[in-house]
């Protein structure tokens, strides 16, 4: 029979390192107010809903051409 001897095997685990300043976790951002936020953007309050409107598509037959589209991949994902 064939005697076994162990054998000590060493393995190098790497070891972290700190991040340098500023690199870790993110810093946490001053709490600001909505009306601050706002302010900072310059932004106007909704007055009608013509504010809202927007000319997204030129034509009639393009918004159908987009209706046909989106309602077709509804369909087809549902399926």
């Amino acid at each position: 029979m064939l005697a076994v001897e162990p054998v000590l095997v060493l393995l190098e685990v790497p070891m972290s390192t700190p991040a340098p300043e500023g690199l870790g976790y993110p810093q946490p951002r001053p709490r600001v107010s909505v009306e601050e936020l706002l302010a900072a953007k310059n932004t106007q309050p909704i007055r009608s809903l013509d504010d809202l409107a927007a000319d997204t598509f030129e034509s009639d037959e393009e918004l159908e051409e987009f209706l046909a589209f989106t309602y077709a991949e509804r369909r087809r994902d549902a399926a």
